[in-house]
């Protein structure tokens, strides 16, 4: 196995459990990275020649390297990825009762390029690296093996796979995969598209958080804005809502909410919502003629894609989010509840405060925060990289006096 040189002091990170390598922590003088094929498994030695683990190497990325395991000729392999999806299941399954969980989440599981999500005897895996690209076979037999799944799909269509030099496609890897799927989640079913929904198909980080919100339905006017397929407002019509407004740009998403919607506001029983209001077109401009209509809601749930993916996109971005805030405020029946979420990785919680913080004074409010959100224990935390932490929201009750 080649062995992969960092420059001196480049360690540090590593040795308290960072996964990534970056390509200018290496010393090329002594190990160029053009010697390395994309997916090769490495070495990776201090400046002194310690060894800090086995990683996989690809010389086309910034992020050159990725740490699969703190030990010597440890690589990636057949028997690394049973033992680390058998791990990630025995996890879901104590903490869920049905098989609707996302499995695999990349280096949370110590998984790097890895995301899967379960739905039942049905998987969708998306490999978003070039040395677990090169496992693509072993991690299908692994997951396979590991669930029983009777189909699995690659949604490898996610644009960070041209960072790595990977094409881009959806593909059936193993069995026979439906295009939608029905879903068990706090006691609500919602009906899921795998082969054209966004990402993996459904958003489980989002999970708790659809929960407590929910706490707050009960006979209110419910607003999901960014709802994809209504999956806050969905829970809220199972939770007793009085009517339930959702808006997406996407019209099959919207009219999948809808749907989603109706199964849920029946399940309730008599007095739930027996229909939704959707609404297709561009969440601001929406929230706009909703707010030049006079609308309020009781509870409105503010849950936008990453308007930062990247660093040099935190200015605009953080633009967007106190645009988005503001915007929603208006909507906020006196006394009601707000959620607003983030899932940028370069939008930290404090910063999230005081975009909350600042439309509402902006807007002449009160906000009392009653609850910090965070992505779900299925999609688990690496103490030593904060990359994983992604997912930020904030429950507060608003008052406009």
């Amino acid at each position: 196995m080649k062995t992969l040189i960092l420059k001196r002091g480049e360690e540090r990170r590593l040795r308290v459990g960072h996964l990534w390598v970056f390509s200018n922590e290496v010393d090329v003088q002594r190990t160029p990275l053009k010697d390395f094929a994309p997916g090769e498994a490495a070495l990776v030695l201090d400046d002194g020649g310690r060894c800090l683990g086995t990683a996989y190497v690809n010389p086309a990325s910034l992020i050159c390297a990725r740490m699969v395991s703190r030990r010597e000729n440890d690589p990636l392999n057949a028997d690394l990825l049973k033992t680390r999806i058998g791990r990630a299941l025995a996890l879901r399954q104590a903490l869920f009762d049905t098989p609707h969980y996302r499995l695999c989440f990349g280096e949370g599981d110590m998984l790097p390029g890895l995301v899967v999500d379960r739905y039942g005897d049905t998987l969708v895996a998306q490999i978003t690296t070039a040395g677990m690209d090169a496992q693509t076979d072993a991690v299908v037999a692994a997951l396979v093996e590991a669930t029983g799944a009777t189909g699995v799909l690659l949604r490898n269509d996610t644009a960070s796979r041209e960072l790595e030099g990977l094409t881009r496609e959806v593909r059936v890897a193993y069995g026979s995969v439906p295009d939608t799927t029905e879903i068990s989640e706090n006691g609500c079913t919602f009906t899921v598209p795998l082969t054209a929904g966004q990402k993996t198909g459904w958003f489980y980080d989002q999970r708790d958080n659809r929960a407590f919100a929910a706490r707050f339905a009960k006979g209110q006017d419910v607003l999901d804005v960014f709802c994809y397929v209504g999956s806050f407002g969905a829970t809220a019509a199972r939770a007793g809502a009085a009517s339930v407004t959702l808006v997406d740009a996407s019209l099959p998403a919207v009219e999948l909410a809808v749907e989603n919607v109706k199964t849920n506001g029946r399940a309730y029983g008599p007095g739930g919502v027996d229909d939704a209001d959707g609404i297709e077109g561009d969440a601001f401009e929406a929230m706009a003629e909703l707010r030049r209509e006079g609308r309020k809601f009781g509870l409105v749930c503010l849950d936008p894609p990453a308007f930062i993916k990247r660093r040099k996109d935190a200015k605009q971005g953080l633009t967007a989010y106190q645009r988005a805030n503001e915007l929603a405020l208006d909507l906020v029946a006196d006394g009601g509840v707000f959620v607003t979420c983030s899932c940028s990785q370069h939008l930290d919680r404090e910063e999230l405060r005081r975009v909350l913080t600042h439309a509402a004074a902006k807007r002449k409010m009160q906000a009392q925060i009653i609850a910090q959100g965070h992505q779900g224990a299925d999609h688990p935390v690496h103490p030593a990289m904060a990359e994983t932490d992604y997912l930020k929201s904030f429950t507060a009750r608003i008052f406009r006096a």
